[in-house]
């Protein structure tokens, strides 16, 4: 049905200036249905909001909170003086997490635009970090899902009985295979266990020469589950039943992410949560196991001396940075579905606390596991002590072996990862879908479509992870993906905001969404986003530069080409940003001087503004009184 304004006279009060507003000063348009002419394609392909606060900050927190939780943290406490790592973590928490985290919720919010579109208006020349952002969040999804495939894997062999890892009577194990329950067997009947075989005669015994250990768990994982080529140039062949891993990981992500975050809102409910309980469940049995306590106070016991080294304090810059994952564009997007009043300075202190809070209660699960394992094979803490896959697909599987109902507490682990693993998995491809349908705002109409695009595009991509040669890939793209040039990115952003932008400009933006803030809040941010995180990230650059050492796995080094094309990977982002603001100046047609031209563009576009509720979309009474 089609009607004017003008039929209608109504008053309504301007909050910004406090003075009273009647139509012909707002706008003397026709509408349909509460829409001005030109404005039908925006409402038909509206970006869509949460449902409700709770469907944001649960994403939040489980993009926030994820595997590096489990299995990263507790090793780097360990390594860098127990409990002494926590200062500088917590430091490095107020001074970097935070703020990047607290600026990029701020910003998205207001614009209520993903990073695509939102650096293109915020500043033409700089539209590159934007695309830089949706790029590394395009090639980590592609791997990232891989860890999920291996998880659902694990999670399914897990319902074996016994579990299918157990012992070295395979036909994947090789003669280096080393089953402890066949050595202790060996003691008993006064014999010498080596390579699989117990002897007797001691002239032969005399004769051994020491081998490598390798427990069933890791065979299992290498033989079996990836059947490991001998380099990063034999790629072998895709294994099928990765690759229906693979296949279900995608269908899941899919699944949860067809409706965009209306249906992704309602599940993290479930997938934001379930950990925590898994954890202490973990953490319950844990600390009843012999052995537990040597293992906690190999994880606590602070060593003050080492915060004397810039080592612990660049591990803990990385850490917090990599955990809160700002300038990957997750952030920006979740944050862009926000309604414009949520007070997303509240949400941006629960999630960073809860972040440092999970990571120090996760520790204290895996090293009283880690003790146990310890304990059980006789050894010191240290020798069973790994972090990441080398933890989940190797330690702790080995570890469930010595376990009352092993299949029950491995099943209930391998879920609890896959639950970590999602979060981050949908607000990685959320970034994705989002940054194309904010590009081509018509493809809304086909969002399911975009979305299976995505999906399937993302699963292709992946099956280089799981040929024979699939985890060299998996390490080489993981160090260089989102390196370098996220900090480049990160860093550039934040003079962009605070610099070139304003940080008291920004700030008047932050209190038209959270209402007025005190004086004290208006100097701390300030001199943080100027001053203090971009210090603290190009210290964290300089960290990483200094640290660096060529991809390796285990004890084989990669060829030459395959470190070359890990650059390559790492730069492709802030190559992006590079040929982008060098594109703008070369099609800038105001014929003006080059610092002229970037000054002008460096700027903000007329199409920038807050992403509040426009007045021809608030609906009206008899008496102009809005409803």
């Amino acid at each position: 049905m089609q009607y004017n304004l003008e039929d209608r006279k109504f008053r309504r009060t301007n909050k910004l200036t406090g003075t009273w507003l009647d139509n012909s000063a707002i706008h003397q348009r026709t509408v349909y249905h509460g829409v001005c002419d030109g404005e039908e394609d925006e409402v038909l392909t509206r970006r869509g909001s949460w449902s409700g606060r709770f469907d944001f900050l649960l994403s939040l927190l489980g993009y926030s909170v994820g595997l590096g939780n489990v299995w990263r943290f507790p090793y780097l406490c360990y390594n860098n003086g127990g409990g002494a790592f926590l200062i500088p973590f917590t430091v490095m928490l107020v001074i970097a997490g935070l703020p990047l985290m607290f600026m990029e919720l701020s910003l998205a919010q207001y614009a209520g635009l993903g990073p695509a579109v939102l650096f293109k208006r915020l500043s033409p020349l700089l539209q590159g970090l934007g695309l830089g952002m949706v790029l590394v969040a395009g090639i980590v999804m592609l791997y990232y899902n891989v860890i999920l495939a291996w998880t659902l894997f694990y999670m399914l062999a897990s319902f074996e009985e016994p579990l299918p890892w157990k012992g070295c009577d395979h036909a994947w194990t090789s003669k280096f295979c080393y089953s402890y329950e066949d050595e202790n067997k060996c003691l008993s009947q006064s014999g010498t266990y080596y390579m699989r075989e117990c002897y007797a005669n001691e002239s032969l015994i005399t004769n051994f020469i020491k081998v490598p250990k390798k427990p069933p768990a890791e065979e299992f994982f290498k033989n079996y589950v990836l059947q490991l080529s001998a380099g990063i140039e034999h790629t072998g062949n895709i294994s099928i039943t990765l690759a229906l891993s693979l296949l279900a990981a995608w269908l899941i992500v899919f699944l949860c992410l067809c409706r965009g975050v209306k249906s992704s809102g309602k599940v993290v409910y479930f997938t934001a949560l379930f950990p925590y309980v898994v954890l202490v469940m973990l953490f319950v049995r844990g600390i009843t196991l012999p052995g537990a306590r040597a293992g906690i106070q190999y994880y606590l016991e602070p060593d003050w001396g080492k915060l004397k080294s810039a080592q612990i304090w660049g591990d803990a810059a990385v850490q917090i940075f990599f955990a809160l994952s700002p300038a990957w564009g997750g952030l920006l997007t979740l944050a862009s579905y926000n309604k414009f009043t949520n007070n997303c300075y509240r949400d941006a202190i629960i999630v960073a606390t809860s972040n440092i809070l999970t990571s120090f209660f996760a520790g204290f699960v895996i090293f009283s596991i880690l003790g146990f394992l310890a304990h059980e094979l006789d050894t010191e803490v240290e020798s069973v002590i790994d972090q990441g896959a080398g933890l989940a697909f190797v330690v702790f599987p080995e570890m469930v072996t010595k376990l009352q109902m092993p299949m029950f507490w491995s099943v209930l682990f391998f879920f609890m990862l896959l639950t970590l693993g999602l979060d981050s998995q949908f607000a990685l491809m959320e970034t994705v879908v989002t940054a194309i349908l904010d590009t081509f705002p018509k493809l809304r109409r086909w969002k399911l479509r975009v979305v299976f695009g995505v999906a399937l595009a993302g699963y292709i991509g992946g099956l280089v992870f799981i040929t024979n040669s699939g985890m060299y890939w998996f390490q080489l793209v993981d160090k260089y993906a989102a390196n370098w040039s996220v900090l480049l990115i990160a860093i550039l952003e934040c003079v962009l905001v605070a610099w070139i932008y304003g940080s008291q400009r920004f700030i008047c933006n932050i209190e038209e969404m959270i209402g007025t803030r005190s004086r004290c809040f208006v100097i701390f941010w300030s001199t943080v986003w100027k001053v203090v995180t971009p210090a603290t990230l190009c210290f964290i650059l300089c960290f990483n530069w200094i640290q660096y050492k060529p991809v390796s796995y285990g004890k084989y080094s990669y060829p030459d080409w395959a470190d070359i094309a890990g650059w390559a990977i790492g730069l492709l982002p802030i190559a992006t940003v590079m040929i982008t603001a060098l594109y703008k100046l070369l099609t800038d047609s105001s014929n003006q001087p080059v610092i002229k031209q970037i000054t002008d563009l460096l700027k903000p576009t007329d199409e920038w503004k807050a992403a509040r509720p426009s007045l021809h979309h608030l609906e009206y009474d008899d008496h102009g009184i809005e409803i």
